[in-house]
């Protein structure tokens, strides 16, 4: 049973003369690149910076040169945050997923729950692929061969490590109580809904 949770953020952004040189290089690196700075899940990661890097660098090439169109990567995205209730994620993907291409209505129902109505086709691949990963960790047959055929081999692998990574940083922040940053996007109601 879940217990209430009274410590709102466990591990607070680092001041700079708190932080080791690894900590220290880590940041620099980081900003030096296209996220422009220490937010959202590398905060709480900067406490292992060798750890931090390295996801980092992951994240940085499944974010901008992944194989996977923008709008697929941005659907899946939000696909996890649903799933772990991560609000910061949620937060800056869902705008990133309108602009991308994703219809409002599909964003309202994946934050209900539901599987959205009308989806593209590649959308629909991609949500049954995520969904189907996540809750049973794996995928059939059938819901492979289509991932496969949409996204070529290279894609259904940029695909899962996409998922296992918000994955991981959801998990991390979820651990570490990171805030939503302010957004006009409404937070995920906790699941069961």
């Amino acid at each position: 049973m879940k217990t209430q949770d009274t410590d709102p953020d466990r591990l607070p952004p680092l001041a700079a003369e708190s932080m080791t040189d690894a900590q220290r290089e880590a940041a620099a690196a980081l900003a030096a690149g296209p996220r422009g700075g220490v937010r959202g899940p590398f905060i709480p990661l900067l406490r292992s910076p060798e750890l931090m890097n390295r996801l980092q660098k992951v994240g940085e090439y499944l974010r901008y040169r992944s194989s996977v169109p923008t709008k697929i990567n941005e659907l899946a995205i939000l696909i996890v945050s649903r799933h772990w209730t991560q609000q910061f994620e949620w937060a800056v993907h869902h705008p990133l997923a309108l602009q991308a291409g994703i219809r409002p209505e599909a964003l309202e129902a994946l934050a209900e729950g539901r599987r959205p109505l009308g989806l593209a086709e590649a959308e629909a691949i991609a949500y049954d692929f995520t969904e189907e990963l996540l809750r049973t960790h794996g995928v059939c047959d059938a819901t492979y061969r289509r991932a496969l055929a949409a996204f070529g081999e290279q894609g259904v692998v940029d695909l899962v490590g996409l998922i296992g990574y918000f994955t991981t940083v959801s998990m991390v922040m979820n651990v570490a109580h990171t805030p939503r940053p302010a957004s006009d996007v409404p937070p995920l109601a906790a699941f069961p809904l």
